[in-house]
């Protein structure tokens, strides 16, 4: 049955998001539906009380708003109990001032874990941190996976959904560094021509000024409206 039990490779880009039954410290969800129609970033952390994790959920919870005006919801996880993420945000609030708003994930066994591949071994009792783009439909849109050491930096994380969102709505790409790219600044990827009348085709809107373009393959253009998604 489609979802059922354990493969032996973790869900990947372009995958739908298994069905998940959490505990959170927000009460029960199921993953991805009771998220339909929503963007939500699903992300595991090494473990509650540590340096790192707190400066992470800090930053997110102070950008929880940014992330919620681009219809994305934030939903934690780490091989704790619930017990232990309640003290923990209890913590943050009380030394810190920040309220931790959005559900944490309590996965004592770490079956969501693996089912994510969020532990880099077996037997393994601590999660990386894995960072889970999954879109309205439920599908999975962007993996990221940083070690113990590293800190997420969250204005490429709400770079990365701009970008994503960006470019569904455009049905075009973004280069690097977008919207600042070292090349074309602020403007997106034509996808490529693959056929010869195609790419006649985008050569002769570049020479109309309709879009621009180095090559047949490598077209860009300006977005109408582009402040809107900035």
């Amino acid at each position: 049955m489609e979802n059922q039990g354990y493969s032996v490779f973790p869900p990947f880009i372009g995958d739908r998001l298994p069905r998940l039954e959490v505990h959170t410290t927000l009460g029960n969800r199921v993953l991805p539906d009771d998220y339909e129609g929503r963007w939500f970033m699903l992300f595991s952390h090494p473990g509650d009380f540590t340096p790192v994790c707190t400066t992470e959920f800090v930053s997110f919870a102070k950008n929880q708003e940014a992330f919620q005006q681009l219809n994305c919801e934030l939903i934690g996880l780490s091989i704790d109990t619930v017990f232990a993420h309640m003290k923990w945000i209890e913590w943050v609030q009380n030394r810190l001032g920040v309220s931790i708003t959005f559900p944490i994930i309590a996965d004592e066994l770490g079956n969501n874990s693996r089912r994510l591949g969020m532990l880099p071994r077996e037997g393994y009792k601590r999660t990386v941190r894995s960072v889970f783009f999954v879109d309205p439909n439920g599908f999975i849109r962007l993996i990221l996976t940083y070690p113990d050491e590293l800190g997420r930096n969250t204005s490429e994380l709400l770079r990365a959904l701009k970008g994503l969102q960006t470019a569904d709505a455009n049905r075009v790409a973004m280069p690097a560094n977008w919207p600042n790219n070292e090349i074309i600044g602020d403007q997106v990827i034509i996808p490529p021509a693959n056929t010869v009348m195609k790419a006649r085709e985008r050569l002769e809107a570049a020479q109309a000024q309709e879009i621009e373009c180095l090559d047949w393959w490598f077209c860009y253009k300006d977005l109408p409206n582009r402040k809107e998604t900035d």
